[in-house]
């Protein structure tokens, strides 16, 4: 737990993830995050249980810090335009 808090941290203060999300993205993840999570703790259980518990939590700290490494790599942004 301590080492995902500390990862988490490094994350939100590394100056290389320029914010790839926009603010409906971010939304999307963050309930999409909990409503996973809570599945994963009180309705699923086996497999199913473990992949929404990892989808959940993706999903929740990509929506918290605004950036995902998979659209960087594929080139893609949902921030909006100035």
């Amino acid at each position: 737990m301590i080492l995902s808090i500390t990862i988490f941290i490094h994350l939100l203060m590394c100056p290389m993830l320029k914010t790839n999300e926009g603010k409906t993205d971010r939304i999307i993840r963050i309930v999409l995050g909990i409503i996973l999570l809570g599945l994963a703790f009180f309705n699923l259980t086996g497999a199913a249980q473990i992949i929404a518990g990892i989808v959940g939590v993706i999903a929740l700290v990509t929506g918290a810090i605004g950036f995902c490494g998979l659209y960087k790599v594929l080139g893609i942004s949902t921030m909006e335009k100035k």
